[in-house]
C-alpha cells in the first residue's frame, strides 16, 4: 500500500461526502466505498484467492476473488477491471448484482466499514496472480466453502464470509443456481 492511497467516503445513500487517506479510514472504522468480485466458472465453482502474507491485514486468508477501492473520480467498472488484472492477471465481464454495508473488525485496530459493490462474472482462465497481492488461488463449489468456513472461519476474511452469505442468499431469492 502506498502513502497517498485515498478511499471514497460515502453516506449509506453511496453518495460522495469526501476522501481519506485508507490506512486513516481503516483506523477510523469511517462509511467508504469498496467492491467485491465473485468468478465461477463453468461448473459453478467460485474462485478463490489467499491473500499473500505480506499484506497488512488479514494475510495469508482465503477470500473471494478480488476485492478493493475504486480511486477517486474512478467508475466502479473501472476500478474492478484494474483491480481483477493487477492481482489476478485476468480480464473478465462483470456485472454489479447488488450492494450491501457492512461493519467489521479485522484486528491490527483496524476495522472494515464499507458499502461494498457486488460484482459477478464467468470465466474459465487460469488466474496469472501478483504475488505481492495473492498468494494462491483454487476453483472450488460454494458447497464446498460453506462447509469449510463453517469448520474453519480463522481460515477466510471476515467480509468474505459476510459477502459469501449476501451473494448466496441474493441468488436464493432470484432463483439461481451457482
Amino acid at each position: 500500500m502506498t502513502e497517498n492511497e485515498f478511499v471514497v467516503l460515502v453516506n449509506e445513500n453511496d453518495e460522495d461526502i469526501g476522501l481519506m487517506e485508507k490506512m486513516e479510514a481503516h483506523e477510523k472504522g469511517v462509511l467508504h466505498r469498496a467492491f467485491s468480485i465473485f468468478l465461477f466458472n463453468s461448473h459453478g465453482e467460485m474462485l478463490l484467492q489467499q491473500r499473500a502474507h505480506s499484506k497488512y491485514h488479514s494475510p495469508g486468508l482465503w477470500t473471494n476473488t478480488c476485492c478493493s477501492h475504486p480511486r477517486h473520480n474512478e467508475s466502479l467498472a473501472q476500478a474492478t477491471n484494474r483491480r481483477l488484472l493487477e492481482e489476478m492477471g485476468m480480464k473478465c465481464e462483470m456485472e454489479e448484482q447488488f450492494h450491501f454495508i457492512y461493519k467489521a473488525d479485522v484486528g491490527q485496530g483496524l476495522t472494515e466499514h464499507e458499502l461494498d459493490h457486488v460484482f459477478v462474472g464467468i470465466t474459465n482462465d487460469t488466474p496469472s496472480i501478483n504475488p505481492t497481492e495473492v498468494e494462491s488461488w483454487k476453483y472450488a463449489t460454494m458447497e464446498f466453502v460453506r462447509s469449510d468456513m463453517k469448520q474453519h472461519p480463522e481460515k477466510y476474511t471476515v467480509w468474505f464470509r459476510i459477502a459469501f452469505d449476501e451473494v448466496e442468499n441474493y441468488y436464493k431469492t432470484k432463483n439461481i443456481n451457482i
